[in-house]
């Protein structure tokens, strides 16, 4: 019986920290609203992207910190431990 309720204590925390895109579009709309843009407007538009483009960049920041690269640092482009 516990085993079966911490399984499910589990699982409910790991689902937790999911989020749709639906969900992430949402949060980062509320965000650009609370700058003060209207949706609908251009400068809304621009706040919409740079929030995407951060994203982006953090992901991209985060492949070369943590592993190397693209490409995982193996056999691709100069440097130590490459080739």
């Amino acid at each position: 019986m516990k085993t079966g309720l911490f399984l499910a204590l589990g699982l409910a925390a790991l689902a937790g920290g999911c989020i749709t895109l639906e969900e992430r579009r949402a949060l980062d709309a509320e965000q650009c609203r609370g700058y003060g843009f209207r949706a609908g407007t251009d400068a809304f538009a621009q706040c919409m992207q740079e929030i995407d483009l951060d994203r982006a960049a953090s992901r991209r920041a985060f492949a070369y910190r943590d592993f190397g690269g693209p490409y995982g640092g193996i056999g691709f482009g100069y440097g130590f431990g490459r080739w």
